[in-house]
């Protein structure tokens, strides 16, 4: 299952909301407190901000589920900050008039996007962290099936609850509900 393009396109981007801000700041001039590329200063907050929202109403709109049983469980959630690289450039000089800055950033997101689809970790995404979402690896019970995967959870759960997920790509899967059960075992 591969997640549609235009769906993890718009999550990636959100996950660079922040890095829109910051670069949107950057414009700022300090003598006229305007923006030095007001088109493209308003352009990239627009992108970023409405990518933000798509992905927070996406996450909120997922409501049903398959039930299983957590068998183990880390909390990866530290993964979700491996976007902390592009904001690196942040702390440089960065001129959105500068079109061949703007392309090299382009090129390198966009390589970025590709590897992240390819690898569908599309959602391990920092705006869904400051939503308070979670990232955990977790091995569950389907019915009689054992699996192994990725849930993204804005509640918290343990060893022994019962959760419904989504499906979201191959490994990854979307916490809808928790039911706590403590560490019984009935099967």
């Amino acid at each position: 299952m591969q997640l549609h393009f235009l769906s993890a396109l718009a999550i990636f981007i959100s996950g660079y909301a922040p890095l829109g801000l910051i670069l949107v700041v950057k414009d700022l001039n300090e003598n006229t407190a305007w923006f030095e590329h007001p088109a493209r200063a308003a352009a990239i907050a627009v992108l970023f901000v409405v990518c933000a929202l798509i992905t927070l109403s996406a996450a909120r709109n997922i409501k049903q589920g398959v039930p299983v049983k957590i068998n183990r469980v880390s909390n990866k959630s530290a993964d979700m900050f491996t976007y902390t690289i592009p904001y690196m450039m942040s702390f440089y000089k960065f001129d959105l008039g500068d079109w061949k800055l703007l392309v090299c950033l382009f090129i390198f997101l966009a390589l970025l996007f590709v590897l992240s689809y390819r690898t569908q970790n599309v959602f391990v995404n920092p705006v869904l962290a400051l939503a308070g979402y979670g990232l955990y690896d977790c091995q569950f019970k389907e019915g009689t099936q054992e699996k192994q995967g990725l849930l993204l959870s804005k509640d918290h759960f343990q060893v022994g609850d019962y959760c419904a997920i989504k499906r979201l790509s191959n490994l990854m899967y979307f916490v809808t509900q928790v039911e706590k059960k403590g560490n019984d075992s009935d099967d």
